[in-house]
């Protein structure tokens, strides 16, 4: 298991198809994260004299969830960036009353081909390999205290590929993948492009960008194009797409 995703929890991992997505943000804070303010505020400091592009900014974790038939409902709540690096990189994902879930924008080719980012240097995972997502934050708010999953998706595609809705030829619909401290919302779209072409519209976006957030893209048709650095939830997603063929 590559560094940063924790405990290995593949027999425990599972993909589950989504209709819709029923999310609020509520108030209240990360209670279980307070009591170790001084530990989180020391680790965030070392972070960034290591990396000064690292920014504490608000993040919004998963407090509730539960299925409903194949809706989600859930609760949120805003959390900073160095309590959840600090849960992340010290505590190791430790059960603290919340879930990193997030939506992913899961870039397929015409041919069938997936398209992964590889995250920049100057990024807190630089190096990790996944598609375009991000943990969301208080712009993905919307209508009061709505929490604008597939919103973010399109955000975080734009903002590290270029590519925006206009670009997609089919809709795939949202699966949720299951990955222990994480609920990774995949948003599969197709793109009229092969893979290599779709990648390299990205690459040519990244050239263009001062500092772009992606260090590269990597086109994966198989198991042989897999590597350490994808992380889990992208390769439990490749893998059920596999398994359901051409659909």
């Amino acid at each position: 298991m590559a560094a940063g995703w924790g405990e290995d929890l593949a027999a425990q991992r599972r993909v589950t198809p989504l209709r819709a997505l029923d999310l609020i943000l509520e108030p209240g804070g990360w209670p279980e994260a307070e009591p170790h303010r001084a530990a989180i505020d020391a680790h965030f400091a070392r972070r960034r004299a290591a990396n000064p592009s690292l920014w504490n900014g608000s993040v919004l974790l998963l407090r509730r969830s539960r299925m409903v038939g194949d809706l989600l409902e859930g609760t949120f709540r805003q959390a900073d960036f160095a309590s959840f690096l600090w849960w992340r990189e010290v505590m190791d994902w430790r059960d603290l009353g919340m879930v990193n879930a997030f939506a992913t924008a899961a870039l397929e080719g015409a041919d069938g081909a997936f398209v992964l980012g590889v995250m920049g240097a100057h990024t807190s995972v630089p190096g990790s390999t996944y598609f375009p997502c991000g943990t969301p934050d208080l712009d993905d708010v919307v209508a009061g205290a709505r929490v604008d999953l597939p919103g973010s998706a399109l955000r975080e595609l734009a903002e590290e590929t270029g590519l925006t809705a206009r670009d997609v030829a089919r809709d795939g619909g949202f699966v949720a993948v299951y990955d222990g401290p994480r609920i990774a919302f995949m948003h599969r779209l197709v793109f009229a492009e092969s893979g290599e072409d779709l990648a390299a519209r990205i690459r040519a976006f990244l050239a263009a960008e001062r500092e772009p957030e992606l260090a590269d893209v990597v086109v994966v048709r198989g198991e042989r194009d897999i590597t350490p650095r994808v992380a889990p939830f992208a390769v439990a997603y490749m893998r059920a797409r596999w398994a359901a063929g051409s659909r």
